[in-house]
């Protein structure tokens, strides 16, 4: 079976919590993760993204801008964490006020 000539991606990016853009691109076979990124439009849509801060990967794993890409892959460009997680998950704590709840039955 010869080689696609073609790959169908998709590049997203999350510029604030609970918004997501995600660009499908059909690009050349041999393609990398940067070329990816450049094609979406997304640097242009938002001028505050700096790719040379910015971690990037696909599929959730972090990837050099030289990665070559596979059909259907998504190529993820990931922003600066605003809290610690953890601290996240102390301060949801004390908000609630609530200590844990004992169980039915006993």
């Amino acid at each position: 079976m010869a080689p696609a000539e073609r790959l169908h991606v998709s590049v997203a990016y999350s510029p604030r919590a609970g918004e997501v853009e995600e660009v499908e691109l059909d690009l050349p076979a041999g393609a990398t993760l940067i070329e990816a990124i450049r094609a979406s439009g997304l640097i242009e849509r938002h001028p505050g993204l700096d790719l040379d801060a910015a971690r990037i990967g696909v599929w959730g794993r972090v990837q050099p801008p030289s990665h070559p890409l596979r059909e259907r892959d998504r190529v993820e460009i990931y922003r600066a964490l605003q809290v610690d997680p953890k601290e996240a998950r102390r301060l949801r704590y004390r908000k609630s006020g609530s200590k844990a709840k004992p169980q039915a039955g006993g």
